[in-house]
């Protein structure tokens, strides 16, 4: 038997399974937001800082933030090895895809957690 190294659950089914599950928080995310935008009639920036100087909106955040970067590695992990069939062409893309993907990670968690 054959065995996906790269696959985030090792079948697909558990991949399915991770990008439903990331693609509901995010939808709860992006529902959160809009709804406090739409509740807020003097919405301004500092009212936007204050919602992210509360933990648990940069919990959320990050959580949302992780979630889609999951969600866009099963996507870009399942497209490399439907479409790419040369072995070296694909773990180079999928490194360079998961370089990325920490750098935003890193990038997302300094924006979150600065001063």
């Amino acid at each position: 038997m054959v065995k996906q190294v790269t696959s985030l659950g090792g079948s697909g089914l558990s991949d399915w399974l991770w990008q439903r599950v990331s693609a509901v928080i995010v939808a709860a995310y992006l529902i959160f937001l809009v709804a406090m935008i739409l509740s807020h009639s003097d919405f301004s920036y500092a009212v936007w800082q204050g919602w992210f100087e509360h933990l648990g909106m940069k919990i959320f955040t990050l959580l949302a933030l992780f979630s889609i970067v999951l969600h866009a590695w099963v996507g870009m992990w399942t497209v490399a090895t439907d479409y790419i069939k040369c072995y070296v062409v694909r773990m180079g893309f999928l490194v360079l895809i998961f370089i990325g993907f920490f750098a935003w990670i890193i990038w997302g968690i300094q924006i979150l957690w600065s001063v």
